[in-house]
């Protein structure tokens, strides 16, 4: 009999950690070991060596951070440099410590500069200046890409990188005030349609194009790439660039998105653009020729995994009231 692996998922209570769970699940021979931040404290060195030295883990996915929006990385910067690096180093060191091989980790596209050229590769690393507003937060996922190449260079593991584009899908945050563009579009349109307005006036002029993933298709693709021989996963990576972009490699202007998202809800209103408000950067896409060269592409269309998002608003809705 093959032995069973057991698989720790660091973050499994977040957007993307609870997705690599339900793919996992979907898997045979696999164990899945979790911990709650309440019963278990990233931040603490030495409660994480001895989560490690207990449970004898045969891999790694290192889905928890500290994430926000601009304002929250704003406002608590010290936090998000702090917080991240910490996660990042215990768990990659416990894991070297207690002889587990295999790790994946978990960035952002926030690691490229704020000027590199579109679509983003994954040699843009290092090329540039960060984004300001969130450049602590970057950082310190450009730390967690570092630590996985620095150990394996000294130590012979296989420790990897995904970097995803923008994420959506349950379990995202549908704060009024705190989530990103796609839960606080469904929600805005969703209320709208509730109260009976008869417009939406959706902020900037539409024109920035933007990529997006569904979740299930960013844990689809972080489980391929852990499984990937090292052979595989070492092809066609640039020197000083081993982390993997992970995204759909298809934009669509925030327009198209809002369009989008009012069919989807069925409002049934008139569609504003506030061109006094801020746009942001004109585009922002990831070059993912890599991970479709490896044999990886997404399956959910936007228009699809926009109605699954929705329909998983629906069920939790009343979870999100304030």
């Amino acid at each position: 009999m093959s032995k069973v692996k057991r698989v720790f998922v660091a973050g499994h209570n977040g957007m993307v950690g609870s997705a690599i769970i339900r793919a996992l699940k979907k898997r045979q021979g696999i164990e899945i070991v979790t911990r709650s931040s309440k019963e278990l404290n990233l931040f603490d060195q030495a409660a994480v060596d001895q989560f490690f030295s207990q449970e004898k883990v045969d891999q790694v996915y290192l889905a928890a951070a500290k994430v926000g929006g601009i304002v929250a990385n704003n406002t608590y910067p010290a936090d998000f440099i702090y917080e991240n690096l910490m996660i990042e180093c215990n768990v990659i060191h416990a894991a070297h410590q207690n002889g587990v091989n295999d790790l994946l980790f978990l960035g952002s596209s926030c690691i490229y500069p704020k000027m590199a050229s579109q679509p983003m590769s994954e040699s843009a690393l290092l090329t540039g200046t960060l984004e300001p507003t969130n450049e602590p937060y970057a950082i310190a996922k450009i730390a967690g890409i570092k630590l996985c190449e620095s150990y394996n260079r000294q130590y012979g593991h296989n420790y990897r990188s995904v970097m995803p584009t923008n994420l959506y899908g349950p379990n995202d945050n549908f704060h009024p005030e705190n989530s990103h563009v796609i839960p606080a579009l469904l929600r805005r349109f969703h209320e709208a349609k509730l109260n009976g307005d008869s417009k939406v006036v959706a902020w900037g002029s539409g024109k920035p194009m933007r990529e997006f993933l569904y979740v299930d298709d960013m844990a689809a693709a972080s489980i391929y790439v852990m499984d990937l021989s090292q052979d595989q996963y070492e092809a066609n990576a640039e020197p000083m660039s081993s982390h993997i972009n992970v995204g759909s490699g298809v934009d669509c202007t925030i327009r198209e998105l809002v369009e989008t998202v009012a069919k989807v809800v069925e409002f049934k209103g008139a569609i504003e653009f506030d061109s006094s408000k801020p746009d942001g950067a004109p585009r922002k896409l990831m070059n993912v020729e890599r991970l479709n060269s490896l044999g990886w592409n997404y399956s959910v269309s936007l228009a699809q995994g926009l109605r699954l998002a929705y329909q998983w608003f629906l069920e939790h809705q009343n979870d999100f009231r304030g």
